[in-house]
């Protein structure tokens, strides 16, 4: 299979380009607006590399229509989050399958568009929900699975420290990333959502640039969450190395998956690839669930909080 790329010199890229090296396939075109590429050399040296899209477009098209070893595929999506809805458009029109990093869009309502041109153009929409192949969650969902009834309570703490860089990028922007529950929190809120069930009832204790917090009730489980990028929400020694802090902590018993997560963009490539992927559906719930916590009024700390957040 022949893949083409948007977003080559993304953070994220590089587990695209390793996950369609591992399963055999070529990128045979990449794209970015930036031209600090040469993490191509990595992986697919003789990649076609362009920095503007009208290039980029045409030379897709002249594949489509003039070399039939050459014409894309697939067309993998590691572009900003605000531009993935218009470039799944594109890689269906050019008549191509999608891969689309997360979130697949950022309003709950553009789902239902790119559902009805997929079915217009016969071609896929998949996404990547690594989470979900996480060993550790797994074994989770089938422990949640085995206790028909039962209802947890769960504290999810996630911190991912940025520098002042994050401040003038597109991802403190609301209108590109989504806000912060979005562009770093959008992994979990699926996973939950896929183990416990839908939503119940959603307060928002905080959401500004750096931090977001709320309270979940889902079908089966209670829910305090608490996101940040300001590494002064760092427990202990993870401060102290500038490191992520990823915890789950389901009724006082914590489940440790910071590790693990080296392969799972490999995984999510074999299964779509299989055609077992996950599409626009599956994507659903936890957009419209991410969608609610951004215009969501906060309520403040009166009432149950995650115990990271602090009055400032």
């Amino acid at each position: 299979m022949n893949f083409a790329l948007i977003g080559a010199c993304g953070f994220v890229a590089p587990r695209h380009m390793e996950a369609i090296k591992a399963t055999g396939n070529r990128l045979v075109v990449a794209l970015d607006k930036n031209d600090s590429a040469g993490v191509l050399d990595r992986y697919f040296p003789e990649t076609s590399f362009f920095t503007e899209f009208e290039r980029f477009d045409r030379h897709i098209e002249k594949l489509r229509r003039t070399n039939g070893e050459e014409r894309v595929d697939y067309v993998s999506i590691c572009s900003p989050n605000y531009l993935h809805d218009a470039h799944i458009r594109f890689g269906l029109r050019v008549q191509a399958d999608v891969i689309c990093e997360k979130p697949l869009v950022l309003e709950p309502w553009n789902l239902d568009a790119l559902a009805s041109i997929e079915k217009e153009f016969g071609k896929k929409i998949s996404t990547i929900l690594q989470l979900r192949l996480h060993p550790a969650v797994l074994a989770l969902k089938e422990k949640v699975e085995s206790q028909p009834g039962k209802v947890f309570d769960i504290d999810l703490t996630y911190v991912t420290p940025r520098g002042k860089w994050f401040l003038v990028s597109w991802k403190s922007d609301p209108h590109k990333s989504g806000g912060i529950a979005m562009n770093i929190g959008v992994h979990f809120f699926d996973m939950l959502l896929w183990i416990f069930g839908g939503v119940k009832k959603n307060i928002v204790h905080c959401h500004d640039t750096l931090r977001a917090a709320g309270l979940l009730e889902l079908e089966r489980a209670r829910v305090r969450w608490f996101l940040s990028v300001d590494r002064n929400d760092l427990p202990g020694e993870k401060a102290v190395k500038n490191a992520p802090f990823r915890c789950l902590a389901i009724d006082g018993r914590e489940y440790d998956f910071s590790e693990g997560f080296a392969d799972l963009h490999m995984k999510s490539y074999k299964m779509i690839l299989d055609g077992k992927g996950f599409g626009v559906d599956d994507s659903r719930p936890s957009i419209n669930l991410v969608h609610d916590i951004r215009y969501a009024k906060p309520v403040g700390l009166q009432g149950d909080y995650h115990p990271l957040l602090k009055l400032k």
